[in-house]
């Protein structure tokens, strides 16, 4: 009887530690529930390490959620899933979170940085910031009022099949909302769409306006948002005096990821939502394009053990970087 009490409690906590270790699953799409369910458990397992606030919410209700990891006065920043179908960016935030905080709960290094560095920069993950473009993505339309799918259907030209979906829940692109070169960008699509549609006027989507809100309360030393797909870096939006500080971080991210760095057009576009923090607070920030290219759909899910090699050490990267970052 003793033994198999034993036994039992070695089960018990074998299954604990287990739970501990992995909460993040990454064997299958990363829906909202999902994101909502793990913020819970990692909050109850590290909650002396990081904090949770609910940002805002999109068009349809949806909570947007940012984590803060860390006891650092200084900040940075990391985004997933401006769009729909970038669902993965998200699993890698996500995961992220997971492992920082398991190894600052230790007191443990990653990729041989002390996570130490998180009692000067705390490092604010907001992974989903379009949960109601992820839920069409992934075909959960019947969660959307009657009326509204029908809606919805237009906006993907006429298709059932959401596959390529990458706006938010009104057919707005968010990473074309932003007030920093919105003028420029292409009218078409005229109308909401399931791509490209950059609004009647920028900041129009509550995503985007509740992102923009809470990134000027935590003033950021650097920002980095995560899409896919091209496995490419772009960092630079203007010809300024911070170039070559900027470049110096983003070669430094390019050489961990083996990722390209984009050459900075001689006419950027803008509405994006690094041109927007470059443009306002003058400091670093990268759009990280993971998984190699794969068209009009969600990347599968074989890319992501080697994406997350190629990233795993990205945020306490950038931590380092702010730490010293000077203010100008």
């Amino acid at each position: 009887m003793k033994r198999l009490i034993c036994c039992l409690l070695l089960l018990v906590w074998l299954d604990s530690t287990a739970v501990k270790g992995q909460v993040v699953d990454t064997d299958q799409p990363y829906s909202y529930e999902m994101l909502k369910d793990d913020i819970i458990k990692l909050h109850q397992t590290y909650k002396n390490e990081i904090e949770v606030k609910k940002i805002g919410t999109s068009h349809f209700g949806r909570g947007i959620y940012a984590v803060k990891l860390g006891s650092g006065s200084r900040n940075i920043v990391i985004i997933g899933t401006h769009h729909g179908r970038e669902w993965m960016t998200s699993m890698l935030v996500m995961k992220k979170l997971e492992m920082y905080a398991d190894a600052y709960h230790k007191r443990e290094d990653v990729g041989g940085i002390p996570t130490d560095i998180l009692n000067d920069v705390s490092i604010w993950f907001i992974p989903m910031l379009n949960p109601d473009g992820v839920t069409i993505q992934q075909h959960d339309v019947h969660l959307f009022p009657e009326k509204h799918q029908k809606r919805l259907v237009r906006m993907n030209n006429g298709s059932r099949h959401f596959e390529r979906w990458k706006a938010n829940g009104l057919g707005v692109d968010l990473n074309r909302q932003y007030p920093a070169g919105w003028k420029d960008l292409k009218r078409k699509p005229n109308r909401p769409s399931y791509k490209f549609y950059k609004g009647k006027k920028p900041v129009q989507a509550a995503e985007v306006k509740a992102l923009i809100e809470f990134i000027r309360k935590i003033n950021p030393e650097i920002a980095a948002a995560y899409h896919s797909a091209g496995q490419e870096i772009f960092w630079s939006y203007y010809n300024g005096k911070n170039t070559k500080r900027d470049k110096k971080i983003a070669v430094k991210i390019s050489n961990l990821t083996g990722y390209k760095l984009a050459k900075p057009p001689k006419q950027a576009t803008g509405g994006g939502f690094t041109d927007w923090f470059i443009t306002e607070f003058h400091r670093p920030a990268l759009t990280i394009e993971i998984s190699p290219l794969v068209g009009e759909k969600s990347p599968p899910l074989s890319v992501f053990a080697e994406e997350w090699n190629r990233n795993q050490f990205v945020g306490l990267t950038l931590a380092n970087e702010a730490k010293n970052l000077s203010h100008n």
